[in-house]
């Protein structure tokens, strides 16, 4: 594999490639070959390119398309495709990008579009293609700027454009363009035209007075008009001189003659409830504080504390493994306060003749899943091996980089952890490290089916030889110890393969631009016994 093609399926599964769209109005164009292209990559059969006649600046950011032409055939659950172009949203300030949606094309017909099914921000990565098709969004002139987000179809864009100078520019309606979400194949349809230029309202034009005239009929029929030349009140000042304006509006007003009424007695009434705290009534003017309460919608109630403060675990910042304890209500205590917690550093352990781990594993149908923490393996039934008197079936196997267990206080660029469950849920854990030589064929497979976002699972069309992941040396250290991520239960037993694993550069990169550390750090050992092979 060229190494093109490892970027190129590097950045397929990137975040980038995870979702992959356009604002509203400005979907995907009629395939790989439309649009003036900006190549970021290339060799003889792939390339990513951004496409300049698509960027547009928001108040949200820099919107603009991109581009991977595989220069092969994928096959998925939806259909063949060879090219996908993805919409991103750049914030060039922040170095960061969220993908809004993405379209896939076979031979340049769109085979599909549909929008992301969860929208986050990633970081640019120095070096990567991301920033190097940030760069090219953020430097590059926009197709057209709005200041409110909105963004216009090319019609409307052309019509805005013929207009002559001076005169108003039609403005882009929500309802210009509509998805499909609801078709199986989803395409953008156009359901309007660009809105022709709204008409500016016509006035009714009253006739002129002509108050000479009118003054001279009043004279003669003996009627006083009012004075012209008072002096308008002063508008009311919210800062202290609005209860003075307010009187002084009052006393221009002509009083109604008091009338004597009969007094009516009225029923006691409780005594209001003083305002709260929060009173609108802040020294305003009667006319401001209704305009003030008119204009004010209901207060938003607030979040609930520990809504506010909920932090979900992860490998940095306030969810770091240092912190996992004292997530989620207690439910994790066993990560701070266990005395059997994974990894360790494997230093020489007791050397003895270990019971062959018995596999027995078959060719299995199998999915992958990105779950916001690393990319998991899930695999058929009938996986099963048999060590220490105890029958365990695989349930899943997933990634870590670099390893999170040590071998001598050496680690390895990245371990797979194979997850087996006994009838009674007791766990068995194998760790297969993996170190840096040539391509591994198998591993190569599962990440030809990574997801194209977080959340996402990949359904493969053909089976995994799971077996071939293990090095033909099946020697093992063991040990007793927990779950590496959280809730981090004990328990667990561990068989640490002696013998690593090669894979290519390439491939560990790959993971890498997924998930750049993904490990938790060595764990004290306390004195537990580790066995090994001899």
């Amino acid at each position: 594999m060229s190494k093109l093609s490892q970027s190129v399926m590097a950045l397929a599964v990137s975040s980038l490639f995870a979702s992959a769209f356009a604002a509203p109005g400005t979907g995907p164009q009629a395939g790989p070959a439309s649009g003036p292209w900006h190549v970021v990559l290339t060799d003889s059969r792939e390339s990513i390119a951004l496409d300049t006649s698509r960027v547009l600046r928001t108040s949200s950011g820099t919107s603009a398309w991109s581009r991977i032409a595989l220069g092969r055939a994928v096959n998925d659950v939806s259909g063949a495709y060879n090219a996908i172009e993805a919409e991103n949203l750049y914030d060039c300030a922040g170095g960061r990008f969220t993908t809004l949606r993405r379209a896939y094309f076979y031979n340049g017909k769109m085979v599909r579009e549909e929008p992301a099914v969860r929208e986050r921000a990633n970081r640019i990565l120095p070096g990567s293609i991301d920033e190097r098709l940030a760069e090219q969004a953020c430097r590059a002139t926009p197709t057209l700027a709005l200041a409110d987000g909105g963004t216009m179809t090319g019609k409307a864009v052309a019509l805005a454009d013929a207009l002559p100078a001076g005169s108003e520019r039609p403005v882009a309606m929500p309802a210009d363009m509509r998805t499909l979400s609801g078709s199986a194949n989803g395409f953008v349809m156009k359901v309007s035209d660009a809105p022709a230029a709204a008409e500016k309202p016509k006035m009714i034009e009253l006739p002129k007075i002509d108050k000479a005239a009118a003054a001279r009929e009043a004279a003669a029929a003996g009627i006083a008009l009012p004075s012209t030349s008072a002096a308008k009140p002063a508008p009311a000042d919210i800062h202290g001189t609005a209860a003075a304006a307010d009187a002084a509006a009052a006393a221009s007003v002509p009083k109604a003659p008091v009338v004597a009424m009969p007094r009516v007695p009225v029923p006691a009434v409780a005594a209001p409830k003083p305002a709260p705290a929060h009173s609108t009534d802040i020294g305003l003017s009667g006319h401001a504080r209704e305009l003030m309460l008119a204009t004010s919608g209901p207060r938003k109630a607030k979040k609930n504390p520990a809504e506010q403060m909920h932090v979900h675990w992860g490998y940095d910042g306030a969810g770091a493994p240092e912190n996992w304890g004292k997530l989620d209500a207690g439910k994790n205590l066993l990560c701070d306060s266990g005395k059997r917690q994974s990894p360790i550093d494997i230093r020489p352990g007791i050397a003895v003749d270990l019971e062959p781990i018995k596999f027995t594993y078959k060719p299995s149908k199998f999915t992958v899943v990105d779950n916001g923490h690393t990319i998991q393996v899930n695999v058929g039934a009938g996986n099963v091996i048999n060590v220490m008197g105890q029958r365990f079936e695989l349930a899943q196997f997933h990634f870590h980089k670099p390893s999170e267990e040590r071998v001598n206080g050496r680690p390895f660029p990245m371990v797979i952890h194979f997850v087996h469950k006994d009838w009674d849920d007791n766990l068995a854990v194998i760790a297969v490290l993996l170190d840096e030589g040539s391509e591994h064929p198998v591993l190569q497979t599962v990440w030809n089916h990574m997801p194209l976002e977080a959340g996402a699972e990949v359904v493969a069309a053909e089976s995994l030889d799971i077996v071939r992941l293990f090095p033909d040396n099946r020697a093992y250290w063991t040990y007793m110890g927990s779950l590496t991520t959280p809730p981090c239960s004990e328990n667990v037993l561990w068989m640490v393969m002696k013998t690593p694993v090669t894979v290519s550069p390439e491939q560990i990169g790959t993971f890498s631009r997924l998930y750049k550390k993904n490990a938790r750090p060595i764990q004290p050992s306390n004195g537990r016994l580790i066995k090994e092979s001899r």
